[in-house]
């Protein structure tokens, strides 16, 4: 006999309530079979729990503790509901304001080129003596962007440290959309 007929049947004979020594090639697989002899063990020990009648242990839950149970379990319901409700409509009176703010964000971003272009245009000496000022600042960039293309150089000669890189990345993005996703109703 398989251990997967051995654990249907002692599935069927706890739900229907078969004599155990109904089938002798069970009785002979149990007694072989460590993995199905633990399965029976198991369901004995769920019998226990679940019928209270057969366990020594006597549960004294009283239906006036059970109904204050379900009463607390009402309200924490309703709690959470108000909570969402509220947070909903923060999220629905906020709506219009932060599409306002994301637009004009966008046009001040987006007017920035154009306003330096127009400068550049008409005061060409205001230009001038900008550029004449951030001299400095430009050749440290300029040193910078060398060393960093050296950096990566080096990173993409060795195939292993760009291909751990490229995991830990992918690993924190896997973490953080884990983290975002939204909470599971109950």
């Amino acid at each position: 006999m398989r251990c997967r007929d051995a654990k249907e049947w002692l599935g069927a004979q706890r739900d229907s309530a078969f004599a155990q020594s109904e089938n002798p090639a069970v009785d002979e697989h149990l007694k072989e079979c460590v993995s199905c002899r633990a399965f029976q063990q198991r369901l004995k020990r769920l019998d226990t729990l679940v019928c209270p009648s057969t366990s020594p242990v006597k549960a004294s839950i009283s239906t006036d503790n059970i109904m204050l149970a379900i009463q607390q379990q009402k309200r924490i319901t309703e709690q959470l509901e108000r909570l969402h409700q509220q947070q909903q409509t923060r999220i629905a009176r906020l709506r219009p304001f932060g599409t306002a703010f994301a637009a004009i964000s966008f046009f001040t971003l987006g007017s920035i080129p154009l306003l330096l272009f127009a400068i550049i245009l008409i005061q060409t000496d205001l230009a001038v003596k900008i550029l004449s000022l951030l001299n400095g600042v430009i050749d440290v960039v300029i040193i910078l962007a060398q060393y960093s293309q050296e950096g990566l150089t080096l990173a993409t000669r060795n195939n292993w440290l760009l291909s751990g890189v490229a995991f830990a990345v992918v690993v924190m993005m896997g973490m953080w959309l884990r983290l975002m996703r939204h909470p599971q109703e109950a």
